[in-house]
């Protein structure tokens, strides 16, 4: 008895999306956004993109940055060939337990006097890095006479070959792991640096308002990074606006506790920075502009995730309405802000362990040591960007979910075997 059945062919009615060579990684391309909801995400950031290029425009620095008021250093490379602890003044001490000063004799390569040695004497504190025949040093030569040690200071350690492989394994992981989209966002990652450099620093330093500084070289940032990372797409679009209403959140908030709270900015750091600029600096507003800057590299994962995740959802059940995928994303999202708020509180710590270690050994209570300007300050950080990251999740599932829901969506079928069927 013969068997009558006939394989069946596949039938569809899509063709299947080709998956290129290899195996891909991140977030699958965005499908072409329609017509309506490209207009509706012009409208909704428009605003926001002429905001910061107009700041950054009426902001950006026009002149020479200050220079410090007790003159430009110039950085001298040099290799110590003798170390030793000795007297302060030049003198031998014999049998003291406890010599001054630490003594190094330095072998310049580049500067005012190459290839001449000088001996330079610093304090033997503990706070002293200590170095060794061989060591690659930085001088800081503050002018003078080019032969006299007296005009050196011995200010840090060589770091620029062990800093460039570092960077040099860095960019091949991105690489290797993202391929464009990796070179992308190193791309990206330089643009980010050079409005660091060309414009928030210099405005700052010039006097303007440093959140103000902060907030339109965010903006800027943001754009130009998730655009050029992620591509233009209506999920990207949602992201920055996401984002962007976020920063604006954690601006205000940070603002009002940082008053309420009579936080004045003022550090050890900030401290020498007024002492070399020789006049006035908003240093609360600077406290702010660090706060700003440093949430954003955070908001901008948590937003591209939620975006993405409504995107998938949407693919996967194209029948759901904006509701469902609002609260289906924001499910995802809560796992997701969780794991965030913990990383941001953490990075903060890392950040101000020593502050933490020094309150920890004055043996004060633990409500003086909270209320300290130096972990007052830490605390606002850390709450305002966290609540800052919790408010992104549903702001950016909302949007997403509502623009999602008004794209043509494109279901996800399976895989099946191309192997007839008996």
């Amino acid at each position: 008895m013969h068997d009558n059945t006939v394989p069946i062919p596949r039938v569809t009615d899509e063709p299947e999306i080709p998956t290129g060579h290899g195996h891909g990684h991140g977030h699958r391309p965005a499908e072409p956004a329609s017509r309506n909801v490209r207009r509706l995400l012009t409208w909704l950031l428009l605003p926001f993109a002429i905001a910061s290029v107009v700041g950054v425009a009426i902001l950006y620095p026009i002149g020479d940055t200050p220079s410090p008021v007790n003159g430009q250093q110039e950085p001298v490379r040099g290799e110590v060939t003798a170390a030793s602890l000795g007297s302060c003044d030049g003198g031998v001490q014999v049998g003291t337990p406890d010599p001054a000063c630490l003594v190094l004799t330095v072998r310049m390569s580049d500067g005012p006097a190459p290839g001449r040695e000088i001996v330079s004497r610093s304090p033997n504190e503990p706070s002293t890095p200590r170095f060794a025949v061989g060591d690659k040093v930085v001088l800081a030569y503050s002018g003078g006479d080019p032969a006299a040690g007296e005009s050196y200071r011995v200010a840090d350690f060589q770091r620029g070959l062990p800093l460039a492989v570092l960077a040099a394994l860095f960019a091949l992981a991105i690489l290797v792991l993202g391929r464009y989209q990796g070179l992308a966002a190193l791309v990206a990652l330089g643009v980010s640096f050079l409005v660091l450099l060309l414009f928030v620093l210099p405005a700052i330093l010039t006097g303007e308002n440093p959140l103000l500084v902060a907030v339109a070289g965010a903006g800027l940032i943001m754009f130009v990074a998730l655009y050029l990372t992620h591509g233009l797409s209506a999920r990207t679009s949602t992201a920055v606006l996401g984002t962007m209403i976020s920063l604006v959140l954690i601006g205000v908030l940070g603002a009002l506790f940082s008053a309420i709270t009579r936080l004045t900015g003022i550090d050890e750091d900030t401290s020498s920075l007024l002492g070399a600029l020789g006049h006035g600096l908003d240093t609360r507003g600077l406290l702010l502009a660090g706060l700003v800057i440093g949430a954003l590299g955070v908001l901008d994962d948590v937003t591209v995730t939620q975006a993405s995740a409504v995107w998938e959802l949407r693919r996967a059940n194209p029948l759901l309405s904006w509701r469902e995928l609002y609260a289906a994303g924001l499910r995802i999202g809560r796992d997701h802000v969780s794991s965030a708020v913990n990383t941001l509180a953490m990075a903060y710590a890392g950040a101000a362990l020593p502050v933490l270690l020094l309150s920890y050994l004055s043996g004060a209570g633990l409500g003086t040591i909270l209320g300290s300007q130096s972990i007052a300050q830490e605390l606002v950080r850390t709450l305002v960007g966290s609540i800052g990251l919790v408010a992104c999740v549903p702001v950016t599932t909302l949007v997403a979910a509502l623009v999602a829901s008004r794209e043509p969506a494109t279901p996800a079928k399976p895989r099946t075997s191309s192997r007839p069927q008996a």
